[in-house]
């Protein structure tokens, strides 16, 4: 028997290293965080388990930096990495590279899906979206009453406008049943007209964090919204339905604050120059008249009013003699033209036009009747018709008719055709 060459233990390991990272490579495995470790270094040192086995994995500083959330003990997490050995120990372990929280997957989809469905029907659109007041008196935040995030918007308010009445909604924002009771909060408080700008806040948190504003449910409460909704959900980065349907989307909880609550010394500056724009105005419109007073003043109206009642009342002559004038060339005129009608009239010797006129229509009366039937039946003519009285002008309907009816001047004489056809 052959007798096989003893390897060294870091040649096996090598060997065994070697076979794991060309053979397994990267993968992507789902487990629970237990024994997890954080070393000055910034490295993290856990074991992934489940309920038959666990592999010790190692996530550097440079991965751990690039990550979302940090690893805790016993989160449910996907880590993405290669199987690798440690050589001192002779253990395999998992490299990480990336690391998410199991089902982050699913909640992507979803968060898509709904994403797509919300903005084709247009409730992303900025012309549905409504203008924030730019006087705001009365604020609703819906959130948690014992969050960071509503002490900060509060201490903002409060900073910046005291005068604003703030009201806290209290509701959950994370687990079972968070987004029917943000619903129903946004709904209550434009039922009940509670406020002029709704503030929807919450901290910052992972995905599964912030899910309840990335429900339907709230989405559509916040487009039912009669009063203005500004979503304030999460840290700059963190992006949610309810940011993409509000009127106004705010990076933090404290950004929605501050774009509510323009200072009150903005408001009294503003006044200020109002006023101060208003007295130039009045100053100016004096001015202005006043000058236009002098002008008048030193006109020559003002100067000689007694000249100018004279030049007055000279225009006033210069008129009457003109009209004068007018009048009596206007009658001369019309004087004219009625002995012209006169005169025209009496050329036209009615008596004998109309005796003219008479005897042209008495010929015209003789001519029709010259040409009338009566007169050429009195020249010699007859009519012959039918028993009807229809005038018979051929031969064949006189055949065909039998029985006529022959008009003399004089009178008429009923005749019977013979050789009449069948």
């Amino acid at each position: 028997m052959n007798r096989v060459e003893p390897l060294s233990v870091s040649a096996l390991t090598a060997q065994i290293k070697e076979i794991l990272e060309e053979q397994v490579g990267e993968v992507s495995v789902q487990g629970e965080i237990s024994n997890l470790r954080h070393q000055s270094s910034g490295h993290y040192y856990f074991t992934l388990k489940d309920e038959g086995s666990q592999i010790p994995c190692a996530l550097f500083k440079g991965s751990a930096l690039r990550l979302g959330v940090q690893p805790q003990d016993g989160a449910k997490v996907v880590a993405e990495g290669e199987v690798s050995v440690y050589a001192p120990r002779g253990a395999y372990q998992l490299i990480v590279r990336n690391l998410e929280p199991a089902g982050k997957g699913d909640l992507h989809q979803r968060f898509e899906e709904l994403k797509r469905k919300l903005e084709a029907e247009g409730l992303f659109s900025a012309e549905r979206k409504r203008e924030i007041p730019d006087f705001v008196e009365r604020v609703v935040m819906v959130t948690s009453p014992t969050g960071a995030a509503v002490r900060d918007a509060i201490h903002v308010l409060q900073r910046r406008c005291p005068r604003i009445r703030i009201t806290v909604f209290g509701v959950k924002v994370q687990g079972e049943g968070a987004a029917e009771e943000v619903a129903d909060a946004i709904g209550e408080i434009g039922s009940r007209n509670l406020a002029d700008v709704v503030m929807v806040v919450r901290g910052g948190g992972s995905l599964e964090d912030l899910w309840a504003f990335n429900e339907e449910v709230v989405a559509r409460a916040v487009v039912a919204s009669p009063i203005p909704v500004i979503s304030g959900v999460g840290h700059e980065t963190d992006f949610t339905i309810c940011d993409f349907v509000a009127d106004v989307r705010a990076p933090t909880p404290s950004a929605a604050a501050e774009i509510v609550s323009r200072p009150d010394e903005d408001w009294r500056e503003e006044v200020r120059g109002w006023g101060e724009r208003l007295a130039e105005a009045v100053i100016d419109f004096v001015e202005e008249k006043k000058r236009r007073l002098g002008d008048l003043a030193g006109s020559y109206v003002f100067r000689e009013p007694g000249k100018m009642v004279e030049m007055s009342g000279q225009r006033v002559d210069e008129l009457a003699v003109q009209l004068m004038r007018g009048l009596e060339r206007g009658w001369r005129y019309r004087k004219q033209y009625a002995e012209g009608l006169l005169g025209r009239w009496s050329a036209l010797r009615p008596e004998r036009r109309l005796r003219e006129f008479s005897l042209r229509v008495q010929a015209a009366l003789d001519r029709l009747r010259a040409m009338g039937p009566e007169e050429t039946l009195k020249r010699g003519y007859a009519l012959v018709q039918s028993p009807e009285g229809k005038l018979i002008r051929k031969v064949e309907p006189a055949r065909r008719q039998g029985d006529l009816v022959v008009r003399f001047a004089d009178g008429r004489v009923e005749v019977q055709v013979k050789g009449k056809k069948e």
